[in-house]
């Protein structure tokens, strides 16, 4: 049973039963009062407040909450969020590279703000100003992983018990939404640009990219052995992915292989190119540093006969090409002299994904196709980022209604009205 003790008094009886109240050793010193419940084990808990009303209160409450099946350790909502976060990080069944990015982002955006506190002292509100100053310094998607991550500490905080409810669930909680923008597929002409600006060893990168609409890394991963010239196909088996310093071979995005049709004027590309520059014998491990050998003969190299890494593509190649192209400025110096160019989202080599995507749609691709080819899990996905791009679709609906709606209605000469 719940009760309150006075810790500034204590009670002396004499002989005869009689007591009387009186300072105790401690009177005058710390909080007064004392209160006490039993857990649900039967072990007497307790925990000292300045004021009575403020120990009777909770004294009843967590009386309750042992009733109720509801009961939290007060002592548990003081361990550190830090501690619950490396607990919440080790335990996560996630890809090799998602764990490396949350632990890039506990380690860069929230644990400066948070892993110092007491889980239960962390409240919706403080929640919500680190959120806003995430907004004032980084993009949707830093701030939506970092927010993930918090949620999910939080979360596990709830399930073992240290607090009773997750902060970041708070209605108040807002995380900035992404932008409706539109993505716009560059000209046939800009494309044609970007092709023949590439330097010969690596062309055939941005002809694989527009016509056929592979990610980056799965055309760094692409093998002579994935391109089925009889059956004009390409079979999309892997990508090559950064895990830290380290790179591997792991599914394509989504876990998803996908075959991808191979049309005529690219497998001519590609049967130039394997006759210029002969196919990289490449072993990488399989999906994580120490996963198990695999090799593939690479269609395409880097300068020292090495596997091509995203960065060094970006940086000296796609980038030099791009401007070259007219579509961003020429680079300017740093402080150290070197090349620095002025880029964005909009013109990555996704840019030719979306090229792919706007041709496969005005050639009538249906939706459900083009979300395969493109390795989409989910075709609703496809039509949300496209459906701006099906051509005549406001054309189509104004000649649907006229066709049948205010077609002339026939006329009876015999009567002279309308049937």
């Amino acid at each position: 049973m719940a009760f309150v003790k006075d810790l500034w008094t204590k009670t002396i009886r004499h002989p005869g039963g009689r007591t009387e109240k009186a300072k105790s050793a401690r009177h005058g010193v710390g909080k007064r009062w004392l209160a006490v419940w039993l857990n649900p084990d039967g072990k007497e808990v307790s925990e000292a407040f300045e004021r009575k009303v403020d120990a009777e209160k909770k004294a009843s409450s967590m009386e309750t909450d042992v009733s109720r099946g509801d009961y939290i350790d007060p002592k548990a909502g003081k361990t550190l969020f830090g501690e619950f976060a490396g607990r919440w990080l080790a335990s996560r069944i996630v890809d090799p590279s998602t764990k490396i990015r949350y632990e890039y982002i506990h380690r860069l955006h929230v644990a400066p703000t948070f892993d110092r506190r007491q889980v239960k002292s962390i409240l919706p509100s403080h929640i919500q100003a680190w959120i806003s100053d995430l907004n004032e310094r980084f993009g949707p998607s830093t701030i939506e992983t970092s927010f993930l991550v918090l949620q999910g500490v939080l979360e596990l905080a709830v399930a073992d018990d240290a607090i009773k409810k997750n902060p970041a669930r708070s209605p108040i909680v807002q995380v900035p939404k992404r932008s409706g923008e539109e993505s716009l597929a560059w000209s046939d002409t800009r494309v044609h640009d970007v092709i023949h600006a590439h330097p010969e060893l690596f062309r055939l990168i941005p002809i694989i990219a527009a016509s056929c609409g592979l990610r980056q890394g799965e055309l760094l991963g692409l093998a002579l052995e994935d391109v089925d010239f009889d059956e004009a196909i390409i079979r999309v088996r892997r990508q090559v992915k950064k895990l830290g310093a380290e790179h591997v071979y792991a599914l394509p995005k989504n876990d998803r292989e996908r075959i991808v049709p191979l049309p005529q004027w690219t497998a001519a590309a590609i049967g130039q190119h394997i006759r210029a520059f002969a196919p990289l014998t490449c072993t990488l491990p399989w999906e994580k540093p120490n996963g198990k050998l695999r090799t593939q003969n690479l269609l395409f190299r880097w300068t020292d006969d090495k596997f091509i890494r995203a960065r060094g593509y970006s940086e000296l190649v796609w980038k030099p090409a791009i401007a070259s192209a007219g579509i961003i400025p020429a680079p300017e110096k740093d402080s150290r002299a070197r090349k620095r160019f002025s880029t964005s989202r909009k013109e990555g080599l996704h840019q030719l994904r979306h090229y792919y995507a706007s041709v496969m749609l005005a050639g009538a691709v249906s939706i459900k196709e083009l979300a395969e080819y493109l390795g989409h899990a989910d075709p609703g996905f496809t039509l949300r980022a496209y459906a701006h791009m099906m051509p005549g679709s406001h054309d189509r609906a104004r000649q649907a209604i006229d066709d049948r709606l205010f077609r002339p209605r026939p006329v009876s000469h015999g009567t002279g009205t309308e049937q």
